[in-house]
């Protein structure tokens, strides 16, 4: 099966059912599929290798993505918050392509021979005025349908390989064909260039399901298009989900067609998950994990564990909503130690995985070893009953005289304090320790941060070499936009700071 198999189901279904825009005059399944096939047939009458786009969240992504598809070329959503000379190296990786912009990202590409660069409009009013007649290519289930930049949050980024056969295999695998109910619709709002937001217009289509698209993320803007829209589904970040509830509590607003809402994508505190359950308790919470790598989830806390969670007496059960939950029946997941022997439930190692959605692949290698498996580079343990509990990235440990540390670790004891809204910790150079501890944390409203204060909470909750030497109080930690810690980025300004800044209040 390809992507644009998936399209053609839902039109063949539902021909006449919304798929994209508003509930009144929205793009139908079988306007989308008409549009998706005669870009395709523009497309290949190229010689091009790929399809970039370089655009805010529109209703052009779904006709971009099945338009590409079609036409058998693999396509890349293009980070627009690089720099133009990112933005140049990435396009450069990419050549000879087509690449669609943006009216504001148009000007910020160098032009080259080996490109062909499109207006967005221009693309997408060309698509929608005809039905082109053109026999299309076949496109084989293990043909490379996506390319998408990895964060860069450990390193420089690395294009990660989707074929058509992962992104379909983990689709029919996690959402029942044509389940949703005429008037549902989800609101899109993780950008094109992440992974969430390619399976969630691929599961949408699948489903029948209408998609709103929000260009850009503002708390205020989301709460108004989400009720605007009657928006029954939506998936979020962490960074998005507190501030979308601070708007919430501030307007009392309620939204009380949101029947779902999934999050994931970083590290979620466990009050945001209790505040907003208490705030919208009609509403099913899925924390999703998974990776680019992975086609996108492979493991979920659904609804009824969040609830189990909430209202259990047991610190053990209550512990599960600070989990990613159970590895989904279509993958296996193995947590290993640094021999790469599984290790037994309740121990910490890195985070295996194998499945027919697993990709495990770049444009320069794969990464998946002899028996398919790969491996995710995130630390965590599996406990009795199957549950994934994260604990930051492998390349995180701080090696303090020798011994490991876990900053999720001492990052989970900080912000229990009540002081404290959000907390990093990372290694710092030491001339004496090879690394030492150092944290960085956001005070809560009304606070005050005391550095000894917190430096004596670790201290009372865990081992003495797990105190930060240092502890700084920022206005904000550094996430990108899909709600992951820069932490390189974080060790790099603290390893340059000379003399440390303390916190001095």
């Amino acid at each position: 099966m390809n992507l644009t198999m998936l399209l053609e189901m839902a039109a063949d279904t539902g021909p006449d059912r919304v798929a994209v825009g508003s509930r009144d005059g929205g793009v139908t399944y079988r306007q989308l599929l008409d549009r998706a096939r005669t870009l395709a047939a523009q497309l290949t009458v190229s010689e091009h290798r790929h399809v970039a786009l370089l655009d805010l969240n529109t209703p052009a992504v779904p006709v971009l993505l099945f338009g590409a598809a079609a036409a058998g070329l693999p396509i890349a959503p293009l980070n627009y918050r690089l720099t133009n000379q990112q933005l140049d190296e990435a396009v450069g990786r990419l050549a000879p392509a087509t690449v669609v912009t943006g009216a504001d990202t148009a000007s910020r590409l160098t032009p080259r021979a080996d490109l062909v660069i499109r207006r967005t409009d221009d693309v997408i009013r060309e698509a929608a005025s005809s039905a082109a007649e053109a026999d299309l290519p076949f496109v084989d289930p293990d043909d490379p349908a996506v390319l998408l930049f990895t964060s860069g949050t450990t390193g420089a980024p690395k294009a990660a390989l989707l074929r058509h056969r992962h992104l379909t295999n983990y689709i029919v695998s996690t959402v029942e064909f044509w389940n949703a109910d005429e008037d549902e619709a989800i609101l899109v709002s993780v950008p094109n260039y992440h992974i969430a937001g390619i399976s969630s217009i691929l599961s949408s289509v699948y489903a029948g399901r209408r998609m709103v698209q929000l260009p850009s993320f503002t708390p205020e803007g989301w709460v108004k298009l989400a009720a605007a829209e009657r928006i029954t589904q939506a998936m979020v970040v962490p960074t998005m989900l507190g501030r979308i509830l601070d708007v919430l509590e501030e307007t009392g607003t309620s939204l009380p067609t949101l029947r779902a809402l999934s999050y994931g994508g970083g590290r979620m505190p466990q009050q945001t998950v209790e505040r907003a359950m208490t705030l919208l308790p009609h509403v099913d919470f899925v924390n999703a994990y998974g990776l680019t790598e992975t086609s996108s989830t492979i493991a979920v806390l659904g609804p009824d564990d969040h609830r189990a969670a909430l209202n259990s007496d047991s610190p053990e059960i209550r512990a599960r909503l600070g989990s990613v939950g159970r590895p989904l029946p279509s993958v296996e997941v193995e947590v290993r130690d640094h021999n790469g022997s599984p290790v037994s439930a309740g121990e910490f190692g890195e985070v295996f995985v194998r499945g027919e959605q697993v990709a495990g692949e770049y444009t320069s290698h794969s990464a998946l070893d002899s028996d398919g498996w790969y491996p995710t580079r995130d630390r965590g343990r599996l406990d009795a009953e199957g549950f994934l509990f994260l604990d930051g990235r492998a390349d995180d440990v701080i090696v303090r005289g020798g011994e490991n540390i876990s900053p999720g670790e001492i990052e989970n004891v900080l912000v229990d304090h009540p002081a404290v809204a959000e907390a990093a910790v990372v290694g710092v150079a030491d001339p004496e320790w090879g690394e030492r501890v150092e944290a960085v944390v956001v005070a809560a409203p009304g606070t005050v941060v005391l550095e000894s204060e917190l430096q004596e909470w670790v201290r009372d909750r865990l081992r003495s070499t797990r105190v930060p030497t240092h502890v700084h109080e920022w206005d904000a930690l550094p996430f990108n936009e899909t709600g992951k810690l820069l932490r390189r980025a974080l060790r790099d300004e603290l390893n340059a700071r000379a003399p440390l800044r303390k916190v001095t209040r």
